[in-house]
């Protein structure tokens, strides 16, 4: 059963995820629960019972997460039912995909085109848009690099757990 600073720090993470990503409350609990839960698999029904939910409540939580890659399932052999748990490479930066912002920067020059004879106050928006997206298509490969030689350093010092651990 958890405690009640578990479910209390996965409360704090669903409203957190709500508010900033427009995640449904549960979405959110569960993934702070999974980040802190006992055994780190779990079954929906041990879930729920956990976080006083219904099946199908965290059925689609499961299914949200795992559409963000943030949660998977697996099966044991022999087992009947799957086991939720935190994916691993979820760890990892997400949307730092260079390429994403490069689309974002070709959608806004879209949008620009349809403004081409509008007056500058019209295309600041886009225009803006355009310059972040490609600031970002242009900066956030070399910010992961840099965040995978200190988080090496970091595990060579002891205070990061070594990969696969």
């Amino acid at each position: 059963m958890p405690t009640d600073s578990q479910l209390l720090f996965a409360d704090h993470v669903g409203r957190f995820y709500a508010r900033q990503y427009g995640f449904p409350p549960m979405a959110g609990r569960l993934l702070g629960y999974l980040f802190v839960c006992d055994p780190p698999q779990q079954t929906i029904d041990e879930i729920g019972e956990a976080l006083l939910a219904s099946r199908s409540a965290i059925t689609g939580a499961v299914k949200l997460l795992e559409s963000y890659g943030m949660a998977r399932r697996a099966r044991t052999a022999g087992e009947r039912m799957d086991r939720v748990s935190l994916n691993p490479a979820s760890q990892q930066p997400q949307n730092f995909d260079a390429a994403l912002h490069k689309e974002h920067a070709a959608l806004f020059r879209e949008g620009l085109a349809l403004l081409t004879d509008a007056p500058p106050e019209r295309r600041s928006p886009l225009e803006e848009m355009v310059a972040l997206a490609e600031f970002l298509a242009e900066r956030l490969p070399r910010l992961v690099e840099e965040w995978h030689v200190h988080r090496d350093e970091l595990r060579a010092r002891g205070k990061l757990p070594s990969q696969g651990a």
